[in-house]
C-alpha cells in the first residue's frame, strides 16, 4: 500500500492499523542533536487520546508511547526515530456485521474498489487511529520549531453553526474547554448542539484554525512545492476534511485587488504588511506574517441511527452501526492538525536551507 509516507527532507511514514497491535511512525530525516524524551511526545498525544469527555468516543486507550529507535542518551542520533502505541481497547467484534457490506461515509466500498480486500475492524487504515503517528511525530516537530521561535496554534473555530468570535478569542484558554474552542460562550452553545446530536444518533461538522507565529519569510517554493499548497495537502490528507482555506480563503472571490492586496509598510525596521488577507503566504513563500489557515471537517460517518446502503451481493439493506465512535471530531482533531502544519512547516525549512549559495558556504565554512 503506497500513501502512507509524507515529507521531502523530512519524511514521515505512519503505519499499523486500528484493531491491530499497534499503530506507529516512522521519522526519518530529523535533525541530531535535539533532546527528546518519552514525555515530551506523550503531552500531545494525551490531547488526542480518546475517552477525554462526555462528547468523544468512549473507548478507552493509554496511548503510551514507546521510543524504539533514533534516540540516544536523550537526544536523536539523525538516524530514523520510530515510534510504536499499542492498542489495548480493540472491540473487534463490533465490526463483524461491517464485513458484508458498506458504510456510508466511510472508505469501505472504495477500499474493496481498489484491493479487493479490507481489514474492517475500525476501519483499518481509514480509522481515526492512524493519526497517532501524525502527532507523534508533530510533537518532535514543534519542539524544534519552537526552538527557533516559531509556534503552531491550533483551536476549533466553529462546530456545526457555532462560530467562536476570533477577533476576541484567548488561545491561551483552548485546552480550558471540552470542545477546544478559545470562546467560553461558544463552548456552551456547541456542547448544547451536540448533546443535542447525540439524542437524535446523529453526528455534526466544523472547522479548525490555525496560527502560526514566527515563520520567516522565504519558506515555500514557487511552483509545485509552494508552501500553501504543501499545508493544504497535509491537512487534506487528515481523514473528514473536506476543505482547506489559506488567508481570507474562499472571500477572496469576491473582494477587489484594491481591498485583497495586503499594504507593505516598514515596521520596526524591518518589511511588513499592514494587512494579512494572504494568510501570510505570497507567491507560496511565507512572507513574515502570521501564517492562518483553517481546516473543514465532515460530520462523523459512524451514528447509531437506520442508514441505506448495499451489501457486497449488491442488495439494498438498512443498517445501523454499532461501535463507540465520536458524535463530533474536532476536539480531538485539534492536535492533528497542529501537528500535520509542524511537520510540513519544518520539512519546508530544512529544504529551504540550500536556497542560496551563501547560506551553503557559510555552513561548510563554520566546520572547517
Amino acid at each position: 500500500m503506497s500513501g502512507s509516507s509524507f515529507g521531502n527532507v523530512l519524511k514521515i511514514t505512519t503505519w499499523g492499523e486500528s484493531h491491530g497491535a499497534a499503530v506507529g511512525v516512522v521519522i526519518d530525516g530529523f535533525p541530531a542533536g535535539m533532546e527528546i524524551c518519552e514525555e515530551d511526545i506523550q503531552k500531545y498525544l494525551d490531547l488526542r487520546k480518546p475517552g477525554q469527555s462526555a462528547i468523544s468516543t468512549p473507548r478507552k486507550e493509554a496511548d503510551k508511547v514507546e521510543i524504539l529507535s533514533g534516540v540516544f542518551d536523550g537526544k536523536t542520533t539523525g538516524t530514523p526515530i520510530s515510534l510504536l502505541v499499542r492498542n489495548t481497547s480493540q472491540h473487534s467484534a463490533d465490526y463483524n456485521d461491517i464485513a458484508t457490506y458498506y458504510r456510508p461515509g466511510h472508505a469501505d466500498y472504495t477500499f474493496d474498489s481498489k484491493y479487493g480486500f479490507r481489514d474492517y475492524r475500525g476501519g483499518g487504515r481509514s480509522s481515526g487511529r492512524e493519526t497517532i503517528g501524525r502527532v507523534a511525530a508533530g510533537a518532535l516537530c514543534l519542539k524544534l520549531l519552537e526552538q527557533m521561535g516559531i509556534e503552531v496554534y491550533a483551536y476549533t473555530r466553529s462546530i456545526g453553526n457555532v462560530v467562536i468570535d476570533e477577533d476576541n478569542m484567548d488561545l491561551n484558554k483552548v485546552y480550558q474547554t471540552v470542545t477546544r474552542m478559545p470562546d467560553e460562550e461558544a463552548d456552551k452553545k456547541a456542547i448544547a448542539l451536540i448533546e443535542e446530536c447525540k439524542k437524535n444518533l446523529d453526528s455534526v461538522g466544523g472547522s479548525i484554525g490555525v496560527i502560526v507565529t514566527g515563520t520567516p519569510a522565504g519558506i515555500g517554493d514557487t511552483v509545485f512545492n509552494k508552501l500553501d499548497a504543501l499545508l493544504a495537502d497535509a491537512l487534506m490528507g487528515i481523514g473528514a476534511v473536506k476543505a482547506v482555506e489559506v488567508g481570507d480563503g474562499i472571500k477572496v472571490s469576491q473582494s477587489y485587488g484594491s481591498d485583497n492586496n495586503d499594504a507593505f509598510c516598514i515596521l520596526d525596521g524591518k518589511v511588513s504588511k499592514k494587512t494579512n488577507h494572504s494568510g501570510g503566504i505570497l507567491g507560496g513563500m511565507s512572507d513574515g506574517s502570521d501564517i492562518i489557515l483553517r481546516a473543514y471537517f465532515k460530520p462523523t460517518p459512524s451514528i447509531a441511527r437506520d442508514q441505506e446502503t448495499v451489501n457486497k451481493n449488491g442488495e439494498d439493506i438498512n443498517i445501523n452501526i454499532k461501535g463507540r465512535h465520536d458524535p463530533v471530531i474536532m476536539p480531538r482533531a485539534v492536535v492533528v492538525v497542529q501537528s500535520m502544519v509542524a511537520i510540513t512547516l519544518l520539512d519546508a525549512m530544512l529544504l529551504n536551507m540550500s536556497a542560496k549559495a551563501d547560506n551553503v558556504i557559510r555552513f561548510y565554512k563554520s566546520i572547517d
